[in-house]
């Protein structure tokens, strides 16, 4: 199996990167891959056979540090992860209720395709969620549906089973409809530990819940490796090589908006 080998190869940090790559097929002949890219950073790509007229798959899939490779994996980790990619032309009215697609910041059709390609990124390298929890907030329930299509694309098995809750406590913090703290989302992520040895819990959440509760800022679509059996340590994070600061939460010298990146 793929885990095991990956496992060992965080053992070969001597060896030149182009020695460190690890294959694995699927049900539709994906082949995942994963190299290490400097000292510190490791890159997953895939390569997926495309049917006339289908999606083009361009992405790749960066992680932080590199020493954290053997973690992805196991079953008793968390995957925080903030909505995908969206329109920052549209605001959410005040006082919107979390459902009302028309009156919120919604994702752009750039971004859910980037969350497609993340969603085959991580089977084809075979991380593979046990359960997912999201948050009501429709640009949260667009990130989930984006990323079952491209689980399904990458193997048709992989969300066979999956446990899929909507779960309040991640709405978005202190929005008038939205989630009082994080202690809900806290104690969700406390309280995993793998035991259905299916994979790991997917939360998809906000960008002020995330970093109220680890104080890291994280790009759209980022997703950070927590650790529930460390104090829910940040033990590294995930991210796609085309993601890019925000509008909405980052300085705008170094902001790009989603038509422009």
């Amino acid at each position: 199996m793929i885990r095991t080998l990956l496992t060992a190869a965080t053992l070969l940090t001597a060896l030149p990167a182009t020695a460190q790559e690890v294959e694995s097929q699927t049900d539709v002949d994906v082949a995942g891959i994963i190299s290490q890219i400097s000292t510190q950073m490791g890159e997953m790509s895939m390569t997926m056979p495309t049917a006339t007229g289908g999606p083009e798959f361009k992405e790749v899939l960066r992680f932080e540090p590199w020493q954290m490779l053997g973690d992805l994996f196991r079953d008793d980790v968390v995957l925080l992860m903030r909505h995908g990619p969206t329109d920052w032309s549209m605001r959410d009215v005040s006082d919107v209720a979390p459902t009302d697609c028309a009156n919120q910041r919604v994702m752009t059709d750039a971004g859910k395709h980037q969350m497609l390609e993340l969603g085959a990124l991580l089977v084809a390298n075979e991380i593979v969620p046990g359960r997912i929890a999201v948050s009501e907030w429709c640009r949260n329930q667009e990130t989930l549906d984006a990323l079952r299509q491209g689980m399904i694309m990458a193997n048709s098995s992989s969300v066979s089973g999956l446990e899929i809750e909507t779960v309040p406590d991640l709405n978005l913090l202190l929005s008038l409809q939205g989630a009082p703290n994080v202690t809900n989302m806290r104690q969700l992520i406390s309280d995993w530990d793998g035991s259905g040895g299916n994979g790991p819990l997917l939360v998809i959440s906000h960008f002020t819940n995330i970093q109220e509760l680890t104080e890291f800022s994280v790009y759209e679509g980022e997703i950070l490796i927590i650790d529930p059996k460390r104090n829910n340590r940040v033990l590294g994070y995930l991210r796609l090589k085309s993601a890019a600061p925000d509008v909405g939460h980052f300085d705008e010298s170094v902001a790009v908006t989603a038509d422009g990146g």
